[in-house]
């Protein structure tokens, strides 16, 4: 930590204020930085200590133009770890540290009770320098190209999880380390128990590859293979994967188990940005800015709710949303009786004085996620009051223009955008076609078609993986197609109902 007194001073004060608000943040480590490492650190996820790899330095790129453009700037950085980090720029001014260290307070407070982030690893930063180390193992046995090469087509699929399995008490984990397969398929392969120095003679490698190739038969016997699809699948790829070797099982449990850490942040984007807003905002304007301050506090705060035409900006949908439900609940603009009034005037007017408000934040932010937030609190009334609409490309103008401004529309539509992240949801339905050990997965077509380009570049990297041909079932045009790839050539029929 390398605050200086003034800031140590001002970080304690902050802290004193958020717990008396209510707040419970994980303890917080603040680290000044200036804008090169800011981007750095920003390009690896938050995490500098992670594997190396080229879409990093892409990333690192990106950032580190637009901030010399003056396109955009990171104001700071938070890990949801335990402890919390937090990153803090150097060349931000007072007003700008104040701000940003009550923002992290509120994003701190977030990760420790939202229940969407209560299965990620709190001790992450440990883990990713695992990972980090693990991977760099891998490349010093099998070369930088080919662990890249492997790396890249599993980096292509680590949206292909299944986020919500974590909350289920059936859940599933894998983990490789540097295992032999012998040792990966122990669940599977019933060995006798032994002293590591006689398990060879014990359980001779020969006898446990046979039971597996019964134990495998026996598998592709079933009706179904799997039993049920599997939104799951990198964790299918890496139980069933035919060829895959130790090394490629452990790269691609390292991309899954980081695909699953990242996943609630993904999935809570507009109410973690909201939180952290609102309670900075809260901070700023009761506790913490000194009147001096105030304009220019006020002058960034705007520029970080601006809501361009054309986009959704999170911190501003979030923060505002905060607002509406904590005003909705103090006045009471709820329940049976609101819902049944259709005047317009009075419902504007409607106060039963309950000051519910702040409590009800509270609960909204323990156990809800995006999805679930807009579904239950946008109203027709925050709508219009945001100025919200669909927006719609016009091919005979080429532009984007406004083509609805009805709310249930605005609302199907967010909730569109925000299902999964907004990727395609993918499982597989069948390992073993046509008795072949060919890989078929199936796209929830959803209303809306498949970016066949896309859709191409997964099944290479599926073949990469899978090394046997793979095939993707979807909808174009209101016809069901099946896409292949046998790792030469792509291939295209359409299916009967």
């Amino acid at each position: 930590m390398n605050l200086t007194p003034e800031l140590r001073s001002i970080r304690d004060k902050i802290k004193g204020h958020a717990l008396d608000f209510g707040l419970d943040p994980f303890e917080t480590m603040f680290e000044m930085v200036d804008f090169d490492e800011m981007n750095e650190i920003a390009s690896y996820g938050g995490f500098p200590t992670r594997y190396p790899h080229w879409r990093f330095g892409m990333q690192f790129e990106e950032l580190q133009k637009g901030y010399v453009y003056g396109l955009q700037k990171i104001y700071e950085l938070v890990i949801n770890n335990d402890p919390c980090y937090a990153y803090l720029m150097k060349a931000n001014s007072l007003v700008d540290q104040k701000m940003v260290i009550a923002h992290v307070y509120g994003h701190s407070d977030f990760f420790k009770n939202n229940l969407w982030f209560s299965q990620t690893s709190r001790k992450m930063v440990d883990e990713m320098a695992n990972h980090g180390t693990r991977l760099r193992r891998h490349v010093e046995r099998h070369g930088e190209t080919t662990v890249e090469q492997f790396l890249d087509a599993c980096l292509s699929l680590e949206n292909l999880i299944d986020p919500h399995s974590v909350y289920s008490p059936k859940r599933r984990s894998t983990h490789f380390e540097g295992l032999t397969p012998e040792v990966e398929h122990e669940a599977t392969v019933r060995k006798l128990k032994s002293k590591d120095y006689m398990d060879r003679f014990v359980n001779p490698p020969d006898f446990v590859q046979r039971e597996k190739k019964k134990i495998d038969a026996a598998a592709k016997k079933k009706k179904h293979f799997p039993e049920e699809p599997e939104r799951d699948v990198l964790l299918f790829l890496i139980e069933n994967a035919p060829h895959l070797e130790d090394w490629q099982r452990d790269i691609l449990s390292i991309v899954r188990e980081e695909a699953y850490y990242f996943a609630p942040q993904a999935m809570t984007k507009i109410m973690n940005e909201g939180w952290a807003s609102y309670w900075h905002s809260t901070l700023m304007t009761t506790r913490v800015a000194d009147t001096s301050e105030i304009v220019d506090y006020a002058d960034h705060h705007s520029g970080t709710m601006g809501m361009r035409p054309g986009t959704l900006n999170p911190y501003k949908i979030g923060i505002e949303l905060f607002r509406d439900i904590e005003d909705r609940w103090n006045k009471g603009k709820f329940g049976k009786d609101y819902d049944a009034c259709e005047n317009a005037q009075e419902r504007k007017k409607w106060d039963r004085k309950l000051g519910l408000g702040r409590k009800k934040i509270y609960d909204v932010r323990r156990i809800y996620n995006d999805v679930t937030f807009i579904d239950e609190f946008l109203t027709k009334e925050f709508c219009e009051e945001q100025k919200l609409f669909v927006y719609k490309h016009n091919p005979q103008s080429n532009r984007l223009e406004i083509s609805d401004r009805e709310f249930e529309k605005i609302k199907h539509e967010l909730l569109f955008r925000l299902t999964n992240a907004g990727y395609p949801i993918i499982k597989v339905l069948d390992g073993n076609y046509s008795n072949r050990g060919e890989l078929v997965v199936h796209h929830f077509h959803e209303g809306s078609d498949l970016d066949l380009a896309e859709g191409k570049e997964t099944l290479r990297n599926l073949h990469r993986i899978w090394q046997r041909p793979v095939h993707i079932e979807t909808v174009v045009e209101s016809e069901k197609r099946l896409y292949s790839y046998d790792g030469e050539k792509y291939k295209e029929q359409t299916l009967g109902d």
